[in-house]
């Protein structure tokens, strides 16, 4: 299968008060690059969706990562009561009742807890290895999205390339059949110029043969076709095989390059030299569209 660098994943889940969501998208990078962002209390979390990463088979593309943990109401912190402190100023209350034969009208429940420190709200301890499963099965299901929109979007470069390596394969072919004509023509153009030099004398065929012969080794394209066509059923073959092949199609399309440029270099024809323009055109949105594969 063949994936596109660029992609979006996001999945999300609320159990036991919380809500964990993981995000994730990639642009094109030479090698692997994930930078994982979550909240610094939780940042031990960074290796568990690096991992998940790494079990997906990505291998390339810059990947940002959000991770973010978030409680319902009162879901991360717990209410503590100081029954000691309680105890104590009830304790005051009733003594300067007792001594000072004040009416006690300030036992009740608002007055109490209104009363300092008597009750603190304190961040309940997270369970580590809980929020850590929690993460982690969210993180499969982002990814899981993630590697699909690459897929999808790896099937569709897939396909332009091979059309347009299909244009360069074909055009090799129409430039090797060219050939033969190419050469005729000379002749012939060689065999007009050579009678309106000499006019009515007999003209040396043997030397126009030997002319034409030499521009025929000169423009000759066979060894670049043959491994034009080589490469391209390479490509073929590369991308029939899948998995993480930006690199290797790299190099091929510099091959192919190389091979398309001798073959300009040596035509010497209108109409060919029209259709290796053609065939570098495609060759260069072929090159930008790998730019894109893993």
């Amino acid at each position: 299968m063949i994936h596109s660098m660029t992609g979006y994943g996001r999945a999300q889940k609320q159990a036991d008060g919380r809500t964990v969501t993981v995000e994730l998208k990639s642009v094109n990078n030479r090698f692997l690059d994930c930078s994982v962002r979550c909240p610094r209390l939780y940042s031990y979390l960074e290796e568990i969706i690096r991992a998940e990463i790494t079990a997906a088979g990505i291998t390339r593309g810059k990947i940002d990562v959000f991770v973010s943990v978030e409680y319902t109401e009162g879901g991360d912190a717990e209410v503590r009561l100081n029954k000691g402190l309680v105890g104590a100023y009830l304790n005051a209350f009733d003594q300067l009742s007792g001594e000072f034969g004040l009416h006690n009208d300030a036992v009740n429940v608002t007055s109490v807890a209104r009363l300092p420190d008597v009750l603190s709200v304190e961040r309940r301890e997270e369970d580590r290895d809980e929020l850590s499963e929690a993460v982690s099965a969210v993180a499969k299901e982002a990814i899981a999205e993630f590697c699909a929109m690459r897929a999808r979007e790896g099937e569709r470069l897939a396909a332009d390339v091979l059309e347009k390596a299909e244009f360069i394969s074909e055009s090799a072919q129409f430039i090797s059949e060219r050939m033969p004509a190419i050469v005729a023509e000379y002749r012939e153009r060689l065999t007009e110029r050579i009678k309106e030099i000499v006019g009515d004398r007999q003209i040396d065929e043997s030397r126009i043969l030997t002319e034409a012969a030499v521009f025929a080794d000169r423009v000759a394209t066979d060894e670049e076709t043959v491994r034009l066509a080589s490469h391209i059923t390479q490509l073929r073959e590369i991308f029939a095989a899948g998995g993480a092949i930006g690199r290797k199609l790299d190099f091929l399309v510099q091959e192919i390059n190389r091979e398309i440029n001798t073959i300009g270099s040596k035509a010497n024809d209108l109409t060919v030299t029209k259709r290796i323009v053609e065939m570098k055109s495609e060759l260069e949105k072929i090159r930008e569209q790998i730019q894109n594969i893993e």
